[in-house]
């Protein structure tokens, strides 16, 4: 036999697999039945032990004060929970019309407290659906729905989907801003596991509910349902409550003020995603969706009004306090003279160079007034020319001559010539350019004879006795001390013109104009009453006005503005050059003023009289007052 180890080394049989360390631990020149020697475990020294404990307490410590750090920082300026139900926003002042109908508000409106019991099963159901639709299973954080938004919007490329719940933007909406950093999104879950602590499921939902900004400044599913649809919560339908649950993605966007079709669009997704999670059937939806239809807007809005009520309001409301207005507000006569004033200055106005106007509607019985036109509403033009505005006041201010002439003992049926006259260097002359000789007062009236206005001016006692008398009715501005004012030099407002000529057809009466019923705030009644009427003149002489003002219409210059089958008294006012032109009057207890002209004071053409365009313009709100 061949010797041992010959030719070959021997080669252990573990070479290939036995770790290098585990190699040399191999006494291969030992005999190969020699037992191996058993391996010797060093045991760890007691100062290793004592440097990995040092190790351990140093790491445990600086990580603790890293966390703590950190913790810091994102709660340093974190609001305290406790004081998440008082939310911050801008007192509200609402403003209902003479029907108590909400129509506007400034500030930041909040309805009444809602809880689920007292709004429709819908309203709450379409929340969840659209917003998350989970709500009832997870515990205030959707990690599902945090991962699948994540996939989506990773896939998109940018932000379509979002994951929070809606504990996350109660959460949001109570304490946090709209920032989209990491140390505000750390903070929203932090509070939103503090919510999920001390509130149930059902009590966020009605916080959400109560909280959730929806555009137009409307704070809560109620204050919204005021603003967009005039009703409180509680009398939604299912289309209404879908369109609501829509609103918070963009309620600047999707809200029915700002874009009628996208709340549409909107509406319809928010009822498709009712009938994924099983709340109603796709018949329900398709019947709501066919059920959508937003009240027409006025062509202007009620700004003219609603600024004019909220100013006359301002030193009675209280600070920081939520109110609410009660007006004289009529929202029909409102679009109707907003219509009216805007379709005869594209058309007629156009042609005769007269670019503005404006409008008031008044109870002549009380001097509440019913609708304000401030202008032709264009652009940013928010100059309110009917309460702002001081005009030549024309021909329309010869009522008040007449007024004191009968004052002064004078008749409807007494004569007056006329014929040329001069009061010092001042000779009047009729727009006619010829003279009819002595007629009545009425028919002097009825033609605005300037002449006879001059006469009557200083048979009455002079400008001073006329101003005299003008005040009375209601007029305010300073009036000049000279023989012009027959003519109407003075400059004066509209509305109040409106509340003076009131005057004739309600008995005799001063009003004043206003457009405050009550006023309401923190539970107590601070304006009950609108101002009284007071006698300033007879009923006789009111009667003797009305009866001269009505042959102002039935054979006179301001013919334009009759309305069959009633009554109609008014004067037109033209001042020189057609720089401005007036018809103010009466109808069905109502007192009708308008003005047109340019606000640079550019004349309108020659043929532009109180008796043509304001006149038309009165007569077709007239129409809107007697409903025809």
């Amino acid at each position: 036999m061949p010797a041992p180890y010959a030719h070959t080394p021997y080669v252990p049989p573990r070479f290939a697999t036995r770790p290098f360390e585990a190699m040399e631990a191999i006494d291969y020149e030992a005999p190969l039945d020699a037992p191996r020697r058993a391996r010797r475990v060093k045991a760890p020294s007691p100062r290793l032990i004592i440097r990995l404990l040092k190790w351990a307490i140093l790491i445990g410590v600086w990580g603790g004060l890293a966390i703590a750090i950190l913790l810091l920082w994102f709660t340093w300026d974190l609001p305290k929970p406790s004081a998440g139900t008082a939310t911050l926003r801008r007192p509200s002042l609402v403003l209902t019309d003479m029907n108590g109908r909400l129509f506007t508000h400034f500030g930041d409106l909040s309805g009444q407290p809602l809880t689920l019991k007292t709004v429709p099963a819908y309203l709450p159901e379409a929340v969840v659906a659209v917003e998350d639709r989970r709500f009832w299973d997870h515990g205030g954080l959707d990690f599902l729905g945090m991962a699948r938004a994540t996939v989506v919007d990773l896939l998109a490329g940018h932000v379509v989907q979002g994951g929070s719940t809606l504990t996350q933007q109660v959460a949001k909406t109570l304490f946090l801003s709209n920032a989209r950093t990491f140390r505000r999104k750390m903070q929203e879950l932090l509070l939103t596991l503090w919510l999920t602590h001390h509130f149930t499921p059902t009590e966020i939902l009605e916080i959400y509910l109560n909280r959730v900004y929806l555009g137009a400044g409307a704070w809560g599913m109620d204050a919204a349902a005021l603003t967009y649809f005039g009703v409180p919560a509680s009398q939604l339908n299912l289309w209404q409550a879908a369109m609501l649950a829509g609103l918070p993605r963009a309620p600047s966007r999707f809200n029915p003020l700002a874009d009628q079709s996208a709340a549409t669009a909107r509406t319809k997704e928010v009822l498709a995603a009712m009938v994924r999670s099983n709340y109603i059937t796709q018949d329900q939806a398709t019947a709501a969706a066919a059920a959508i239809s937003f009240a027409p807007r006025a062509v202007s809005g009620d700004y003219w009004f609603s600024s004019w009520a909220a100013q006359q309001a301002g030193p009675m409301i209280p600070p920081d306090t939520d109110s609410r207005l009660a007006t004289t507000f009529d929202p029909k006569l409102q679009a109707a003279a907003q219509a009216a004033l805007t379709d005869i200055l594209a058309g007629p106005g156009a042609a005769a160079n007269a670019h503005q106007g404006a409008v008031v509607v008044m109870d002549a019985a009380t001097g509440a007034v019913r609708a304000i036109v401030g202008g032709s509403g264009g652009g940013h033009d928010f100059f309110n020319r009917a309460v702002l505005a001081r005009r030549q006041a024309g021909s329309s201010f010869k009522a008040f001559v007449w007024l004191a002439a009968l004052e002064a003992g004078m008749q409807p049926n007494d004569m007056v010539l006329d014929g040329p006259i001069r009061i010092g260097n001042w000779a009047p002359q009729d727009f006619e350019r010829r003279f009819l000789g002595p007629v009545t007062m009425t028919k002097g009236l009825a033609l605005s004879l300037n002449t006879v206005s001059a006469r009557l001016l200083m048979k009455a006692g002079g400008p001073l006795v006329v101003g005299a008398v003008a005040h009375r009715l209601g007029i305010t501005d300073a009036l000049p001390d000279n023989a012009t004012l027959a003519l109407g030099t003075a400059s004066v407002g509209l509305l109040e013109m409106t509340g003076a000529y009131a005057t004739f057809f309600n008995g005799g009466r001063r009003v004043v104009p206003h457009g405050i019923t009550g006023l309401y705030a923190d539970g107590h009644d601070l304006v009950s009453a609108p101002p009284p009427a007071t006698p300033v003149i007879s009923s006789d002489l009111a009667a003797q006005m009305r009866q001269m003002l009505g042959a102002v219409v039935a054979y006179g210059t301001g013919a334009a503005a009759a309305v069959p089958g009633y009554f109609v008294g008014g004067k037109t006012g033209t001042t020189q050059s057609s720089r401005d032109a007036w018809f103010i009057g009466g109808v069905d207890g109502t007192i009708i003023g308008v003005w047109i002209g340019n606000d640079n004071d550019s004349p309108m053409s020659q043929t532009s009289t109180g008796g043509t365009l304001p006149a038309q313009l009165f007569h077709r709100v007239a129409l809107a007052v007697t409903g025809q």
